[in-house]
């Protein structure tokens, strides 16, 4: 069963950028593109290096889509789905995020 789990306060993210946090055992990162209380979740683990590096990455707007880059060789994952632009067989894990009273909230 699912449930939702409170991570940080929205303030807690300063706008285009991403912020780790631990939900159970799993690295997710946690990224805030806008000014506004739009959020989205993925896994922190760059699978291209096994490194917990996602949510240092760069956020980047392409044809309609938000991406992240990846700090270390520059990989984009959607941050919608989590899918890999240059290699879908290497996508990482989405989580479903939202802000509820000020608060972010990440399923799991």
């Amino acid at each position: 069963m699912s449930q939702w789990n409170t991570v940080c306060q929205l303030d807690d993210i300063i706008p285009a950028t991403g912020v780790c946090a631990l939900l159970g055992n799993k690295q997710v990162a946690i990224f805030r593109p806008r000014a506004n209380e739009e959020v989205y979740a993925i896994s922190n683990i760059d699978p291209f290096f096994e490194a917990s590096v996602l949510s240092r990455g760069i956020i980047a707007e392409h044809q309609g889509e938000l991406w992240v880059a990846s700090p270390l060789k520059k990989q984009r994952f959607r941050l919608r789905d989590g899918l890999c632009m240059e290699d879908e067989s290497r996508s990482v894990a989405h989580f479903e995020a939202r802000v509820k009273d000020g608060q972010v909230q990440v399923k799991a």
